[in-house]
């Protein structure tokens, strides 16, 4: 495979912002396996959630929230998303913190000889929407598909630190960071809507998205916690 190219053709979105906001709510907490929790992912069975501290993966039982496999990683992981058996991973490796896209299969390990590198070597989360895969970078404030060969394929362009994205319903949602003034705001758009629009804020910095069919899930690294929510019901 080959990586993203420099070009970023295709759709772009504005951000909306919403005045006010109603906190999202907070429905479950459970402490992390291992320090500085940044990664997180839901394959169906197992909550993933990959420590930046410890570089291991791990996939937890939900409930009785305790860790069911586990495996060393190949850098730090950042983000990752489930795609099929298969979890797709970003890493931040070398003391240069260098982005690469990596593939662990479920149950087997990551494969070694696989290794995409991200554009302009910046990449934070992912998401997959079913067909896509969909990379976001951090203080670039944006948000790229990619096609089966890592071609960008559309640029979601956003106004603040992306925390954290997923797929959900046909809609994707992100965590998005403003500065202490602003805080934690989780935003949504779909394919053509042109805009993302803010749902609901949090009170902390939540970092990584996913969705377990219920519930969101993020990580809460000063807390050292994993941490579920739901939106108002307006949403």
């Amino acid at each position: 495979m080959s990586p993203a190219g420099a070009g970023l053709p295709g759709r772009r979105s504005k951000l909306v912002l919403v005045k006010e906001l109603v906190e999202a709510r907070e429905v479950a907490r459970m402490p992390s396996p291992a320090p500085a929790p940044q990664a997180l992912a839901f394959d169906g069975t197992l909550l993933w959630m990959g420590s930046w501290e410890s570089q291991r993966i791990y996939g937890i039982a939900l409930p009785p929230f305790t860790v069911a496999e586990e495996a060393n990683a190949p850098g730090r992981p950042v983000g990752m998303v489930a795609v099929g058996e298969d979890l797709r991973m970003v890493c931040s490796e070398g003391s240069d913190d260098r982005r690469f896209i990596r593939r662990y299969v479920l149950g087997h390990g990551f494969t070694m000889n696989e290794r995409i590198p991200c554009p302009d070597d910046t990449g934070s989360f992912l998401a997959f929407d079913g067909i896509h895969l969909w990379l976001s970078q951090r203080y670039n404030q944006r948000v790229l598909e990619f096609d089966s060969q890592y071609r960008v394929l559309a640029e979601l362009q956003a106004d603040a630190q992306i925390l954290g994205i997923v797929w959900v319903g046909g809609l994707l949602y992100l965590s998005t960071w403003h500065g202490k003034g602003g805080g934690c705001k989780i935003g949504r758009t779909s394919r053509d809507a042109g805009r993302i629009e803010y749902v609901a804020s949090l009170p902390f910095a939540a970092v990584s998205l996913t969705h377990e069919g219920t519930r969101f899930w993020t990580n809460d690294p000063r807390e050292n916690s994993i941490v579920a929510f739901t939106l108002p019901p307006a949403f």
